[in-house]
């Protein structure tokens, strides 16, 4: 019997605000434990809240960006549930009266396009943090977290597998950043995944008993625990076993799942509209105003780069995947009008500078104009390629310097003179007698190795052409 997954994911994404939902506390990451809080936060009795208009203005970004549905009156609500790290023992979310409701978001996996469908996008406070140390027999609780904003966003089950599912997670950090709602930095916290996953034989339109895997923080941490929990269901049906409804973890080290709590049902939470917050009324032309604010987002910037510039879907892709860069790229075209020579310099040497020091490209030295600057020089012949690859770019990115800088500075300007480069070019071919026997009785391919012999004596200053050049003419002689 063959299996299908049935996947449903519930991405948490905190917002960028500078302050709570409910009060002026800072929601800065990595403060002293217990240090952003105050009476509204910590649920002391008495206390008002009054909601952030920026949450609200943050959501309307990414509902809109989704095609959702806006609901104009939209309402706040409790979520009774008791856990050391809520505060209040109930937790101010959104049920029957969500901000917004329907909306999709496109994927694009393996050169296939596919489009999930959305069910709501709501508006929450966000709970506080339990701190473990093995070596002691409690834990502690950092309340610098709760009533931090977090939107839920909710997919309809219509992801088929833990590759979509990743597929799916990428997308959407990628919006949110574009729209400079959310850092969606996962190791954070700022996004996370609970996903709902069931099976069913392929084919039926019954759905199977669902499980609930709870706050993941990594794509590699989502496909892994759907992977496994997808396999143990199936295993579970074929030994005529039953599929629990339940929550359960994924733990990194044994990359399985395990039984957390019983999964509750919306009732079990007694959602009653929040009595000390108003109801959320949004005029038509607030909603509007957000609307006309948004800006290009990923896959129409990506599908424009393809047609403008020449690019590859695999090449547009990359490069529109974060704003900074895709503005990079475009800041560069500036002063440089080649798009390819741009997007393959930064595909190879930039983005591996960027990631082995896991940074943005805004938090490098490296500007548009010097880029353009080095491939100038290339393209002029003052430096091989090679050059600028190895010794300059590394100055360039690391210093923040002008290329003509450094080139000046290293003395690498380009050997180009016939006259200078034969006598080279014939010492290489005397060191190296069996390789142009070899080359001479059909082996054609050594051209490179000869070339590379000459590069090494001229520390990559030779210009390759010329070298190419003189060697073929040398050897064919």
């Amino acid at each position: 019997m063959e299996f299908e997954a049935v996947i449903g994911l519930e991405v948490h994404a905190q917002l960028s605000t500078q302050s709570k939902l409910f009060c002026s506390c800072s929601t800065r990451f990595g403060a002293e434990p217990n240090s952003q809080v105050c009476p509204i936060c910590t649920g002391q009795p008495g206390v008002l809240p009054v909601i952030n208009k920026k949450a609200i203005e943050y959501a309307l970004r990414l509902a809109l960006a989704l095609s959702c549905k806006i609901n104009l009156l939209s309402v706040m609500a409790r979520k009774h549930y008791f856990y050391p790290d809520l505060p209040k023992n109930y937790q101010i979310s959104q049920y029957e009266l969500p901000l917004a409701e329907g909306g999709e978001v496109a994927i694009e996996l393996n050169g296939l396009k596919k489009t999930i469908g959305l069910t709501r996008i709501h508006l929450e406070e966000d709970a506080g943090k339990l701190v473990h140390d093995e070596k002691l027999p409690y834990s502690y609780v950092d309340f610098n977290r709760t009533g931090v904003p977090l939107l839920e966003i909710v997919s309809k089950p219509e992801i088929t597998s833990p590759e979509e599912a990743v597929a799916y997670l990428k997308t959407l950090r990628s919006i949110v950043r574009y729209l400079g709602i959310c850092d969606g930095n996962m190791e954070e916290g700022s996004l996370r995944c609970d996903a709902n996953v069931s099976v069913r034989p392929k084919g039926s339109s019954t759905f199977g008993t669902k499980v609930e895997l709870k706050n993941m923080n990594s794509f590699k941490h989502v496909e892994k625990a759907l992977a496994y929990e997808i396999k143990r269901q199936i295993g579970l049906i074929l030994e005529g076993k039953e599929v629990v409804q339940e929550t359960r973890l994924y733990d990194e080290a044994t990359q399985t799942t395990h039984p957390m709590r019983g999964k509750e049902e919306a009732h079990d939470y007694c959602y009653f509209p929040d009595p000390d917050l108003i109801e959320i009324q949004l005029e038509e032309s607030f909603v509007q105003k957000i609307k006309d604010s948004l800006p290009e987002l990923p896959q129409v910037k990506k599908e424009r780069f393809e047609k403008a510039y020449g690019l590859t879907s695999y090449e547009a892709g990359i490069l529109t995947e974060e704003k900074t860069l895709a503005d990079f790229f475009e800041e560069s075209l500036k002063f440089y009008s080649n798009p390819k020579a741009i997007s393959n310099f930064i595909l190879t040497e930039v983005l591996r500078y960027l990631n082995r020091d896991r940074i943005d490209i805004w938090e490098s030295k490296l500007k548009a104009e010097h880029l353009a600057e080095l491939l100038e020089l290339v393209d002029k012949e003052v430096i091989s390629i090679t050059l600028a690859k190895q010794q300059v770019f590394p100055e360039v990115y690391e210093r923040g310097v002008s290329p003509k800088k450094v080139v000046e500075e290293k003395n690498l300007v380009q050997e180009s003179s016939e006259a200078q480069l034969k006598g080279i070019c014939e010492e290489v071919l005397r060191e190296n007698p069996s390789e142009v026997e070899k080359y001479k009785s059909g082996k054609k391919g050594l051209i490179g190795f000869f070339v590379g012999q000459v590069m090494k004596k001229t520390q990559g200053k030779a210009n390759p052409k010329v070298v190419n050049k003189i060697l073929t003419e040398l050897l064919e002689s």
